[in-house]
């Protein structure tokens, strides 16, 4: 895999034309130039070998050693072109710190101490409203060197400033240390599924560990990260009920109280996020997209690095609302458009969620060829997938991918996958272990398999109402409802959308 050339694929069409553009303006201007030229191969949808490439920018003699250096310069186009770019895009980045750092050690050197300590008083100013602990302690220990200048502040000032700022960088840096710790322990745990619950301890001992219990109070960062940490203990739990109203309480706090600064964009998309998520997963839609459209408005006012990760986490979460609020067809645009136009610009985990939640979209609709079409898209094995999102998303898509294949009349087809799910999850749990409620599920679409008449007998609907996973349904999960739908549907030889809809409101 090139490397090179999977970066550049990133980029969206205006971006590399303005890339382009910025490669001719290095250097000397001339018509051919090798550089701009392995620029234009990267970026065809043909990927060329090492070899095919020297070959096509050396024709008369191939010469490796020049095509690395070609490559090399490349890179420093490109690191130089991002660095111009997120500079001109968020004004505020730390990028302008150390720019304002340089020109003040650069002027420092030549003798221009007043004008050097004017650039030290901005890089301080443009630090501490972003919240750039680290890059303040290298201001300040700036200032103290240059202390002795006629130009200087009070060195005792420089000093108090100085020792605060350490007290937040280290709180920072203790908030790293417990994020990582915790999310590794739940990344471990989530692997294993719901047979992992224990992280109320976990979270309360690393956060007593590093001191970090009223901290998030303060500082929109560390509220965030916690509330992430919560967030993940609350994923596997399925306690949305007791998260949601947290979420949202410490949400409106930290905006009445302190606000959020345009440093702390990020932190306000994530808790934007989070509390439209636990109210999708609570079948608060309304509210939920109400959320969404706050956290759409924040994401169009601040910088463009947001976009990747949010952009795409707002459109999936916007489609799932709206399938149950009866605009399942605007879903099935919204994920269309967003496969079609940022193919090769997902992150994997992004380009499975979008599949996965498309083939739920078309299977609502009834449209089972397209469904089955789009699961066959993920073109992944469950052990890869598994390791990207979890045994659970894997569990979601192979019985949806056996339900489509009932659906579409291939009771062969379906019965293997019924029995592929069934032997994963024996072969992995004890009988099943947390898992043992999809087994006595799957026990009830075998019969339809082997008699799709089963399903409206009276006695199997009492058998689908004593399924424990699914008492009392106004608790449980969304998706599980899904596929408790569509045992109903069964049973009542009604659509499975209205079915779906009458459960989930």
């Amino acid at each position: 895999m090139d490397d090179l050339r999977t970066t550049l694929a990133t980029f969206s069409p205006d971006d590399r034309k303005d890339f382009g553009r910025f490669i001719q303006r290095q250097g000397k201007k001339q018509k051919d130039r090798l550089d701009l030229q392995l620029y234009e191969l990267l970026l065809q949808q043909r990927a060329y070998t090492t070899e095919q490439l020297v070959s096509r920018l050396y024709p008369g003699e191939a010469n490796a050693v020049a095509y690395y250096a070609l490559r090399k310069r490349l890179m420093r186009h490109l690191t130089d072109f991002l660095l111009l770019r997120q500079r001109q895009q968020d004004p505020t980045a730390a990028s302008s710190v150390r720019g304002f750092l340089s020109l003040a050690q650069y002027l420092f050197d030549v003798g221009v101490p007043r004008l050097a300590w004017n650039m030290l008083r901005k890089a301080e100013k443009l630090a501490s409203q972003n919240e750039q602990y680290e890059l303040l302690n290298t201001v300040y220990n700036l200032q103290i060197a240059q202390a002795n200048s006629e130009h200087a502040d009070e060195l005792a000032d420089i000093i108090r400033r100085r020792n605060q700022n350490k007290k937040a960088a280290d709180e920072e840096e203790r908030a790293g240390i417990a994020d990582s710790l915790i999310r590794q322990r739940l990344r471990q745990a989530r692997i294993k599924g719901r047979a992992g619950e224990s992280f109320d301890a976990i979270l309360q001992e690393v956060l007593r560990e590093y001191d970090l219990q009223e901290a998030f109070a303060r500082r929109p960062a560390l509220l965030y990260r916690l509330m992430s940490i919560t967030r993940s203990a609350m994923l596997v739990r399925r306690d949305f009920a007791s998260f949601a109203p947290f979420v949202m309480r410490c949400y409106h706090l930290m905006e009445k109280r302190h606000g959020f600064q345009p440093a702390h964009r990020y932190y306000q998309l994530g808790l934007l996020y989070m509390v439209a998520h636990a109210l999708y997963r609570l079948r608060r839609f309304d509210e939920s997209v109400a959320y969404l459209e706050k956290l759409r408005v924040v994401l169009h006012s601040g910088p463009r690095s947001n976009y990747a990760e949010f952009l795409p986490k707002h459109t999936f979460l916007l489609a799932a609302n709206y399938a149950f609020q009866r605009r399942n067809g605007e879903s099935i645009k919204l994920l269309v458009e967003v496969i079609k136009g940022a193919e090769g610009t997902l992150s994997p985990r992004d380009q499975l969620t979008a599949r996965l939640g498309l083939g739920f979209h078309y299977f609502a609709e009834g449209q089972f060829a397209k469904t089955n079409q789009v699961l066959i898209g993920i073109g992944r094995s469950d052990h890869w997938c598994e390791q990207q999102m979890g045994i659970e998303w894997v569990l979601n898509k192979n019985l949806g991918e056996m339900l489509t294949q009932l659906e579409m009349g291939n009771p062969d087809l379906a019965y293997n996958r019924l029995r592929a799910i069934e032997r994963v999850l024996r072969e992995q749990f004890a009988e099943g272990g947390p898992y043992r409620y999809v087994l006595s599920y799957l026990a009830l679409v075998r019969e339809i398999i082997d008699d799709p008449a089963a399903a409206t007998r009276p006695e199997f609907a009492e058998r689908v109402d004593q399924l424990p996973s699914f008492q009392p349904l106004e608790r449980e999960d969304i998706h599980a409802i899904s596929f408790y739908a569509w045992l109903r549907a069964r049973m009542l030889q009604r659509p499975y959308y209205d079915v779906l809809m009458e459960l989930a409101s």
